[in-house]
Order: structure tokens, then sequence, then C-alpha cells
């Protein structure tokens, strides 16, 4: 049965430049309305005993009052029953955690927070369209471990425009002062419908070369390793026991339940897309019916397929006797042209009982992944 929750809340006060997720500016926005609709589709889902995972995100879900939050929180408690050890959390923006809503997340029986970093280079923040500055992490850090979180996340961006790799390990050192269980870094992305699109398109983005943005992650890994953090994922790092249990959800190719405008799911074998627009989703939760957009099954090919490519994401790699156990197919065999290809290339190995990637292999993740889809 399905024991992950995925949470969209789409509000935030400001729209950084390069963010293409499903979010709209808070003001005049209908929050009181939508978040009612939220707990509707939460309702709708079918009963599980106990979540082992429930991951808040947006947008910014810390950007709700803290009557919105009260209602959030008190709302999930109520339809998504948690387990005792079950890991809770909510994504936040440094700033946003007053110490009030540091409470009632708190007492809402949240564990985990994920706050959204990027740089603790101040022109950097501001070049990318962050409001935040260093001295607001700091705070923002400070104020929740006063609350009585001690499993924090920080997300940080590299091959930021203008950045050199210099600039990407200092950001890497000043994060790992703060002394935190995990932190998770990813290359900067482009994506089209956003401010640094449309500044490419002008060549106007200055954006580092390809070799630096490789040099960048080179130094986040090796920095990393120099603080004690263990790469357990490509773009993830952590202390033992405390890597990502949601996200390891969605890399174990497990289902989990989606919900909000916006949102994916992958339940009873299907894989399900949710309405973007606050309109399109509320309207049908008000007839009571599933605001879902699009609702494929998944074939045992497309199964097999996604077992690789999310599973290689890891640095463990695939399992091969768990995959054999969950399809009754050898992946040596069945997937043989792409596991030779790709070993000649010196991108994936074969170590016991796992294929995995190699340092090389990291480099080049995603040329690896497309590998495996036919």
């Amino acid at each position: 049965m399905t024991k992950a929750a995925y949470i969209h809340i789409p509000f935030c006060h400001h729209i950084c430049h390069y963010c293409d997720f499903n979010k709209v500016f808070m003001k005049n926005q209908p929050v009181e309305q939508y978040l009612n609709c939220l707990d509707r589709e939460m309702s709708m889902a079918a009963f599980v005993t106990g979540y082992k995972t429930i991951f808040v995100g947006g947008g910014t879900p810390t950007s709700l009052n803290a009557q919105q939050l009260f209602f959030l929180v008190d709302s999930i408690h109520n339809r998504l029953p948690l387990l005792p050890d079950a890991e809770y959390t909510f994504e936040a923006n440094p700033g946003d955690l007053t110490p009030e809503k540091l409470r009632i997340l708190k007492e809402g029986g949240v564990n985990r927070l994920s706050i959204g970093v990027q740089s603790f280079n101040d022109a950097h923040l501001k070049r990318i369209g962050r409001t935040h500055t260093k001295e607001d992490v700091l705070r923002t850090v400070r104020d929740a471990e006063k609350a009585g979180f001690d499993n924090l996340s920080i997300d940080l961006i590299y091959g930021l425009p203008e950045q050199t790799v210099e600039d990407a390990a200092d950001t890497v050192k000043q994060a790992l002062g703060l002394g935190l269980p995990h932190y998770s870094a990813y290359s900067l992305i482009i994506e089209p419908k956003t401010v640094f699109y449309n500044l490419m398109a002008k060549g106007k983005l200055p954006l580092p070369k390809e070799e630096s943005e490789a040099d960048m992650y080179e130094a986040v890994m090796r920095e990393m390793a120099a603080g004690g953090l263990h790469q357990y994922e490509i773009s993830n790092f952590a202390r033992p026991g405390f890597e990502s249990l949601h996200n390891l959800t969605y890399w174990n190719n497990d289902e989990y339940y989606g919900f909000g405008a916006g949102a994916h799911g992958y339940v009873n074998g299907e894989r399900y897309a949710n309405f973007g627009p606050l309109k399109k989703y509320m309207e049908p939760i008000e007839r009571a019916r599933w605001p879902r957009i699009t609702n494929q099954k998944v074939t045992k090919r497309e199964q097999m397929e996604e077992e690789m490519f999310l599973g290689l994401r890891k640095m463990e790699g695939v399992s091969i006797s768990s995959f054999e156990s969950k399809y009754s197919e050898n992946p040596l065999r069945f997937f043989h042209e792409a596991i030779t290809d790709m070993t000649d290339r010196g991108l994936l190995e074969i170590k016991a009982n796992s294929i995995r990637l190699t340092h090389s292999g990291k480099f080049l993740g995603n040329e690896v992944f497309q590998s495996f889809l036919i």
C-alpha cells in the first residue's frame, strides 16, 4: 500500500528567475479556498494506516500566514496519519520562518525542514532573483534549531551566472560550517518560460562554461566528503541516518500520492498529474471528483526502465537481485545492450549485486539514464 505523500503549495511572495515549478504570486489568490480543496482531495484518497513520509513543497509552503499554516498542518494531521518513526518535511525559504510558524510546524509533527538557500553569496542571490541574504539564512537556521528542529537540509545551486569554481566551493564550505546533517546541490537548469530562459535567448545570461560547471560539481563532491558527508545520490549528501526518506521513495520507484495543483502521483501502478491552474484544480474537487488531467497505467516495460534510470541516481545503484525479485527479469540480460555500452564507456560498473554509476558516470548521468529508454 502507498505509504508516501507529496503535497503542493503553489504560492510564492516572489518568483525566482530560474523557477519553472507550478507557482503563483500570493497576492489576491484564493488561498483559503485552495487549502480547503486540498483537504478534500486528501480525504478522497484510500485510507492508509500510517504514512512513512510526507513532503510539503511548492511554491513556498511557508509563504502561508500563521493561520493558514495551522489549517494546513491540522488538515494533514487529520487526513494523513503518520507512523511513529515517519519523516515529515516542509520546504521553507529563509526569512519566512518566524518563531510562530516554527512552533506551528513543530507542534504539528513536522520533524524535517528543507531550506532553499541556493548560495551564500549575496551578489549571486540577487542575480538569480532570490530576496534573502546570507544573514537571513544564518538566522533561519538558528531559529529552527532553537525551535527543536535537528533534521535540517539546505538546497544549493551551482553553475549560476558569473559564478566561478572558487565561488561554488566557498558556498559549500560556508554551508558545511552550519554543521547540518543533509545538503542538496544541483546544477542550474535553464527551463522555458523562466526569466533566465528569456535572457539566455537574448544572449544576456553569462553562464559558466560546461567544463567549469563540471569542475564545480567536482568541487562540491570534494568539499562534502571533506566535511564528513557521504554522497548517497547524484545531488544529495548526508550524515549516516539522515538521508531523505521521501526522495528515496522516488529513486526506489515506490508509489506515492501527489496532492495539490500540478502535483504528480504514482498509485496502484498508475502515474497521474493534477491540473496546474488553481481554478481548474479546484473545480472538480468541489464536485467531489479527482482533479487529474492525466492518468496512465505504467506497463511492465516502463516500470523496469524507470527502475533503472531512477535507481541509478543512487550511489548504491540498482540491486540485481531486487530487480529480479520485483520483475522476474535479470537486468543484465534485459538491458544487455545499454549496460554493455555504458560499462565499455566507463560510465557504469557492476560490483557484487549492483549496477551503479562510476565517478565519471556521475557527470554524464542523464546520458546514462537515457540509454535505458526505448
